[in-house]
């Protein structure tokens, strides 16, 4: 009688010292546990492999990128209930042994391990980026990195985007709940435009343009001359066929070129929006440096950027494995007080922050309904694995913003000039966006 799904809950139960609150389906087609829960379903003994050789949130998503473990039942429920459940990482099987005090936390993990059976820890799936120790955030790591996760492919990312081709939080109406995705991205892209005070006939830079919707707002909105920067070669492609399509050729230059090496200020504004977490604890306080050295006196940065919760004891910043491994190679994210320091140090007079996290797990779930909703094409353009990369995290980054993990803030700082005149207006916030 098939019985793997009751050994390995009672198995993963002992070694964790609680009862699991999602139910288990395993290879042989027994399952176990809550009825009515969502379902874990083990396809196969190389997903608990994978888990007791790399245990934690690496080991749990290279089996689900692998296909090895999927979810039966609303997604968001099976995530919230299983993140509280992922054990002190090892390095390997003997290691996640060899750490366990409690005698019946060993004896579970090595039935477990009889569970799982030979050979070997399986390889990881592919698509997997390897940390390059000593040569993070220099500018061949850092297109290397872009590239990763950019270069995926345009149509893929209009499957989850949508038209409006934004790759940020977007903004949504407090007032219209039901507003479309396309109109908070609108409205997301107004509210930088009138933060930064954007006036006909000045002059943009935008640090990690992607598919230029913001260059193209502005410039068409607000009639500045807009320079925007990729290290993305697709995205530079299809950035500037739709500048060409606007009629905006002479208006919108797209480059391909590193922030660090652009040489032609001064700009009377910059906008940075979802790029300042590829710079990197090494690079932020050079990051901001540039930036401001860019700007005309008087001149306004908006920068947007994720942020997350501040640790009693912790290095000012923070990778996730999973992240860095599938999603973003190379990215780190800081608590919003140390972002504000590092621009401060630049030189920059911080005149406004707004944290806008609840508009981010909207924003993700949307996105995670396109994708769900043109699965076939979206593995038929990338793989299986990328498709599934794609959905594990946006899902999972969803919570996280829910739940107060992390955030998104739009940190507004100009370049104040020694007489003191900021420019800005006496009460903040008179910008508003419609429908806000």
């Amino acid at each position: 009688m098939p019985d793997a799904a009751l050994r390995l809950t009672g198995l993963l139960e002992q070694l964790l010292g609680t009862p699991l609150p999602v139910r288990i389906r395993a290879w042989d087609g027994s399952e176990s546990g809550p009825p009515g829960a969502p379902t874990l379903v083990v396809r196969n003994r190389r997903a608990l492999r994978r888990l007791l050789f790399k245990p934690g949130e690496l080991g749990l998503a290279r089996a689900w990128v692998a296909g090895d473990l999927t979810i039966d039942g609303d997604l968001y429920t099976a995530l919230g209930l299983l993140s509280g459940l992922v054990w002190e990482r090892g390095e390997d099987a003997r290691g996640l042994v060899g750490t366990l005090r409690d005698p019946e936390a060993r004896t579970a993990a090595l039935g477990l391990l009889k569970l799982a059976g030979p050979p070997l820890p399986p390889a990881p799936p592919p698509e997997e980026v390897r940390r390059r120790p000593g040569h993070l955030h220099t500018r061949r790591s850092d297109k290397r990195a872009i590239s990763h996760h950019y270069d995926v492919g345009n149509d893929f990312y209009e499957l989850v985007l949508g038209p409006s081709m934004v790759y940020s939080c977007a903004y949504w109406p407090a007032a219209e709940p039901d507003a479309t995705l396309e109109q908070a991205q609108r409205d997301k892209l107004e509210l930088i435009c009138r933060k930064l005070d954007l006036k006909a006939g000045q002059r943009l830079l935008d640090v990690g343009c992607g598919w230029g919707s913001m260059a193209i707002h502005a410039a068409r909105e607000h009639g500045v001359r807009v320079v925007g920067v990729t290290l993305s070669q697709e995205q530079a492609a299809y950035a500037r066929k739709r500048v060409a399509d606007e009629g905006l050729t002479d208006r919108v230059e797209i480059r391909v070129q590193d922030y660090r090496d652009v040489a032609d200020g001064p700009y009377d504004a910059i906008s940075s929006i979802g790029m300042a977490e590829h710079v990197g604890a090494a690079r932020y306080l050079e990051y901001a440096s540039d930036l401001y050295a860019l700007l005309k006196p008087g001149g306004r940065l908006l920068n947007h950027q994720i942020g997350r919760r501040p640790q009693r004891e912790e290095s000012a910043y923070h990778v996730d494995e999973f992240i860095d491994a599938y999603v973003f190679p190379d990215g780190e994210l800081a608590p919003i007080g140390t972002t504000v320091t590092q621009l401060e140090r630049a030189g920059f007079e911080v005149r406004d922050v707004e944290s806008i996290r609840e508009h981010y797990a909207l924003t993700l779930r949307r996105w995670v309904a396109n994708l769900e909703e043109n699965w076939a094409r979206a593995v038929q353009l990338t793989s299986p694995g990328r498709a599934r990369v794609w959905r594990l995290y946006m899902a999972a980054s969803a919570l996280a913003f829910e739940r107060n993990r992390i955030g998104v803030n739009q940190v507004l700082a100009v370049k104040t000039p020694e007489t003191g005149d900021s420019g800005m207006p006496l009460r903040a916030r008179t910008w508003g966006a419609p429908g806000a």
